[in-house]
C-alpha cells in the first residue's frame, strides 16, 4: 500500500483538491457507464481520494468514491461509499459489498452529497461496480436532481 505524508495525499489541497458540488448547480450531466481499468477514474468505478468533511474545515478523510460523470472540463462527478449502515435511509443506496472494502462490509452510495473529483486526484482505482448496481445509484440521482 502506498504511503504518503498528511500534505500529499492526493485530492487534498491545491488545485486538484476534491470539493464538493452543489448537483443542481453542476449544469447538464451525462451520466455513463464507462469503467476503463487502466488508472485514470472513470464513470463505473469505485475510486479512492480524499473527501473532505460537510464542515468544510478543512478535515476529511481518504475514501471509496464511486464516478458517476465526466464534466465537459476534464473533471468528473461523484458520491461517496459509506460502510456505515443506512437501510431505509432514501439519501443512502444500498450497494451491497465489493473489493474495495477489504472486510466484506456492506457499502451504502450517498446520493445526498455530489462531489468534484480531478483525475490528479486520485489515489488509486479500486474497481468497477457492476452495471446492476450503478444503474441502481445514477436512477436514484436522476431522480434527484434531474440529471440525463
Amino acid at each position: 500500500m502506498t504511503s504518503f505524508a498528511e500534505q500529499d495525499v492526493p485530492g487534498r489541497y491545491g488545485p486538484f483538491a476534491t470539493t464538493e458540488a452543489d448537483p443542481r448547480e453542476v449544469g447538464r450531466v451525462r451520466t455513463e457507464y464507462s469503467p476503463a481499468y487502466d488508472g485514470d477514474p472513470d464513470p463505473g468505478e469505485i475510486v479512492w481520494t480524499w473527501v473532505p468533511y460537510e464542515e468544510n474545515d478543512g478535515r476529511g478523510k481518504d475514501r471509496p468514491v464511486l464516478v458517476v460523470a465526466r464534466e465537459a472540463g476534464g473533471t468528473l462527478l461523484a458520491v461517496q461509499l459509506s460502510s456505515k449502515r443506512h437501510d431505509g435511509d432514501r439519501e443512502w443506496v444500498p450497494i451491497g459489498s465489493g473489493p474495495w472494502d477489504r472486510s466484506g462490509r456492506d457499502s451504502w452510495v450517498d446520493v445526498d452529497r455530489v462531489l468534484r473529483l480531478h483525475e490528479a486526484g486520485m489515489r488509486r482505482e479500486a474497481c468497477a461496480l457492476d452495471r446492476m448496481r450503478f444503474n441502481s445509484v445514477v436512477h436514484r440521482l436522476r431522480e434527484r436532481y434531474g440529471w440525463r
